[in-house]
C-alpha cells in the first residue's frame, strides 16, 4: 500500500493504548500507509484487550509489537540512528500521558515514548478518555509538560462528555506538521476564505461562486508549515482558529481586529464589491424588480493601511497583470491571479506573481497553495 505520497520514505510508530478509542486506529494505520509512510504498530497489553493485535499486523503490513525483546526495538526505531521519523500516540490515556510525563516506561509504548523523547525524535499524543479524566488537574498538568518537551498534543472532541479522539484528518495534519519541520513556527497568519453574503431581503442574499476550497489549502498548509493560523469566514476549517463573519462589513471589522501583530495576511476570500439597498421583509415574486447596489470599500486596502508583514492578494480575472502590478507597487508582496472557471472547482491555473518573478501553477487547490507558500518561504 505505501508508495507515493506526503509521508513517502517515512516511517511512523504507531503507539496504542487501552482506550476504546484504539478501534480507529486500523483505518488511522490505512490512511498514513495511504500517504505513503511505513506504520509500525507498537501495542500495550491494555491495548490488546480491545483490538487484537492481528488486526493491526493487517493494517501495517508489519508485525505488531507487544513486548520489548532482546531485540530492543525501541532502540531500533526510536533510539540514536533508529529508522523511525515520529512516534504516534494515538489513542493516549490519562494513563500513558502520566507515565511519559514522568519517565515510567512499563509498557512497550511508555518505554517507545522515553526512548523518542530522550533522542528528541518528533512526538504526537492524541488523548482520549471521559472528560473528567481529562480535565483532572494531574491530566492537564502532565499534558502542559509533554508540550513544554516539544510534544504536539492534539486535541480531543469534547462530546457526551467524554474527550473523544480527534478525527484522522486533524491527527494526519499535526503528523504532518511535526514532520515538516516548521518553517513558519513562531508565525501569526491571518487569511480570509470563501463568499461574502450581503442581504437583499429577509429571505435573498447577494454572493458569488467562491467555495473556500482555497482558503482552506492555504490555511491547512500553514498549519502544515508550523504556523498559528487564523482564518475569517462562514466556515469551519480544522486545526486552526475560527473567526465567523458572514458580510463584508462584519470581515472588515475581523480582519482589522486579527490583522494586529499577524506577520502574513492573505486575502483569499471573494469579498462583497457592492451592498444591496436591503428591501423591507420579503420582495414579492413575480415582477420585475430593480435593486440598487453601492460600493463597498476594499477590505485589502483597509488593512494595508494598518498592517505592515506580508501581504497576499488574488486577483479575479482574464487580463489582471497590470492590476496586479499596481497591487504590488502598493505594498502587496505577492498577487494570486486566476480566472473565474476556478471558482468552485478543485483545480485550476494560477499565476503567482511578485516584484521579482510570475510563475505560473496549474493543479488542484492544495497544490497551488503548496507553490503560494513554497513562494513566500
Amino acid at each position: 500500500m505505501t508508495g507515493g505520497g506526503k509521508f513517502k520514505g517515512k516511517t511512523i510508530v504507531l503507539g496504542v493504548t487501552g482506550s476504546i478509542a484504539a478501534v480507529e486506529t486500523v483505518r488511522l494505520a490505512h490512511e498514513l500507509r495511504r500517504h505513503g509512510a511505513v506504520v509500525q504498530a507498537v501495542m500495550s497489553a491494555a491495548a490488546c484487550g480491545i483490538v487484537h493485535p492481528d488486526a493491526l499486523t493487517y493494517a501495517t503490513g508489519r508485525e505488531a509489537i507487544v513486548r520489548c525483546t532482546g531485540m530492543v526495538e525501541h532502540v531500533l526505531y526510536c533510539g540514536e540512528g533508529g529508522c523511525a521519523d515520529l512516534l504516534l500516540v494515538a489513542p493516549c490515556t490519562a494513563n500513558t500521558v502520566g507515565k511519559i510525563a514522568c519517565g515510567i516506561d512499563d509498557t512497550p509504548v511508555t518505554t517507545f515514548a522515553t526512548t523518542a523523547l530522550g533522542r528528541g525524535m518528533p512526538v504526537v499524543a492524541v488523548p482520549a478518555m471521559h472528560e473528567s479524566m481529562y480535565r483532572h488537574p494531574a491530566v492537564v498538568a502532565n499534558l502542559e509538560r509533554l508540550q513544554a518537551w516539544g510534544v504536539d498534543v492534539v486535541p480531543p472532541r469534547i462530546e457526551e462528555e467524554k474527550a473523544k479522539i480527534a478525527g484522522i484528518e486533524e491527527i494526519v495534519l499535526h503528523v504532518e506538521r511535526a514532520l515538516s519541520g516548521r518553517p513558519l513556527a513562531g508565525k501569526r497568519v491571518v487569511i480570509t476564505s470563501g463568499a461574502c453574503t450581503e442581504a437583499v431581503d429577509d429571505v435573498r442574499v447577494l454572493t458569488t461562486r467562491s467555495t473556500g476550497q482555497m482558503g482552506r489549502a492555504l490555511a491547512l498548509e500553514a498549519f502544515r508549515l508550523g504556523a498559528e493560523v487564523t482564518v475569517v469566514h462562514a466556515d469551519r476549517f480544522p486545526c486552526v482558529r475560527n473567526v465567523h463573519v458572514e458580510t463584508a462589513g462584519e470581515m472588515m471589522a475581523a480582519v482589522l481586529e486579527e490583522a494586529k501583530g499577524a506577520d502574513i495576511y492573505i486575502s483569499a476570500a471573494a469579498i462583497s464589491d457592492f451592498k444591496p439597498e436591503r428591501a423591507k421583509g420579503k420582495i414579492p415574486s413575480g415582477t420585475a424588480t430593480t435593486i440598487r447596489l453601492d460600493p463597498l470599500p476594499k477590505v485589502l486596502d483597509a488593512v494595508l493601511g494598518v498592517f505592515s508583514g506580508t501581504a497576499v492578494a488574488f486577483k479575479l480575472g482574464w487580463d489582471e497583470e497590470a492590476r496586479a502590478k499596481a497591487m504590488l507597487a502598493s505594498g502587496v508582496a505577492m498577487v494570486v491571479t486566476n480566472t473565474p472557471p476556478a471558482m468552485g472547482a478543485a483545480a485550476g491555473e494560477f499565476v503567482i506573481m511578485t516584484t521579482e518573478r510570475n510563475e505560473r501553477v496549474a493543479g488542484t487547490k492544495e497544490e497551488v497553495a503548496a507553490a503560494i507558500w513554497s513562494a513566500l518561504l
